[in-house]
């Protein structure tokens, strides 16, 4: 009798997955049409300069976000900038044999040094040698908080104390309060792989989140404790459960602020879509994968895997199939069907 009751299940969930599942695709973009960290309007023209071997692209773009004080965006455009000139740094070296006191050419050229050294096997030695590349860049631009979240996770690396990492998180926060690398690099900080523990590392992130401004991606802080969490192989306890349940609602939260498709949340989304999907709350994961759009990126989805754009659209089928598992086979008009995705 138990095989049988197990054999109609199966059938069942089978039967579910091949009615209801097509339908779900609505509001998900194509496989095809999906892109991998694709950059915004404004700093794909500075990328497609710099590989054309041109610097002025990128000398403008990031003029702009130090003059403006845009220092969200200048974080991420460097961050790019910079992984871009890992492989391909002809442009760089133009720039700084044209400008070398240039403040944004030296950010680039230090979070470049800093990106080279955490890949070695020496890494705490050869962050320390670079160094004096992330003073240089924080003394060209004094206002500028994106130096300091590159020295904060120059910190981490070279086994900063405590004190002597308060002491830049200090300096970074009095150029930016609610700067979100530098939370970001405090959390990786204070997490449990690093020098602290999953308690220090959801507090802190708690309590940034309830001082952060409305529609401010540092109220999602929580989330990436729960990622962090997570990435354990340690089971959690019910007190735990309920942190990051409630990490990834105050996320949905933030995520309903900002249009879909739109590509300034779109790591966010990512990294909430994973821990709803790690938590087994398909129907809200799916609703992430909407507002995503296109929009795939590499973080978080490379803790898991080389291949993350295969990862995300593999983890975006098998949460539409875990939807439509559950959806009821009779009684239900393809209306209720339709509604039953939000329920």
């Amino acid at each position: 009798m138990v095989r049988t009751m197990s054999f109609l299940r199966a059938l069942t969930r089978t039967a579910r997955m091949i009615r209801f599942a097509p339908g779900l695709s609505d509001g998900l973009v194509p496989d095809d049409a999906v892109l991998l960290d694709a950059p915004d309007e404004r700093l794909g023209p500075a990328l497609v300069a710099a590989a054309e071997g041109e610097y002025e692209g990128a000398a403008k773009l990031l003029a702009t976000t130090r003059e403006s004080a845009e220092w969200e965006n200048r974080d991420r455009y460097v961050s790019r900038l910079a992984a871009f000139a890992r492989n391909r740094d002809e442009w760089l070296a133009g720039w700084l044999s044209a400008s070398p006191r240039d403040a944004d050419a030296l950010l680039v050229k230090a979070q470049l040094a800093v990106a080279r050294a955490w890949e070695s096997p020496a890494r705490a030695e050869r962050l320390r040698e670079v160094g004096p590349l992330i003073d240089a860049a924080a003394d060209a631009e004094p206002k500028d908080p994106v130096p300091w979240r590159i020295a904060l996770d120059h910190a981490r690396g070279t086994h900063a104390t405590h004190t002597a990492f308060e002491s830049l998180w200090e300096r970074a926060i009095r150029r930016s309060s609610h700067h979100y690398g530098c939370h970001v690099a405090a959390l990786q900080y204070l997490s449990a792989q690093w020098y602290g523990s999953h308690r220090e590392c959801f507090d802190f992130a708690e309590e940034a989140a309830a001082d952060a401004l409305p529609g401010s991606l540092v109220r999602a802080l929580p989330v990436r404790a729960a990622f962090a969490q997570l990435l354990t192989s340690e089971p959690t306890t019910s007190v735990q459960d309920d942190r990051i349940d409630a990490a990834a609602d105050l996320a949905i939260a933030l995520s309903a602020d900002y249009a879909a498709g739109d590509p300034w949340p779109a790591e966010m989304r990512n990294l909430l879509t994973y821990v709803l999907v790690a938590r087994g709350r398909w129907a809200e994961a799916l609703e992430q994968f909407r507002l995503i759009g296109p929009y795939a990126t590499s973080f978080p989805w490379t803790s898991v895997t080389d291949d993350p754009l295969g990862q995300f659209l593999r983890a975006r089928d098998g949460v539409r199939i875990e939807v439509a598992s559950t959806m009821p086979l009779r009684g239900r008009g393809r209306g209720a069907r339709t509604r039953a995705h939000y329920s």
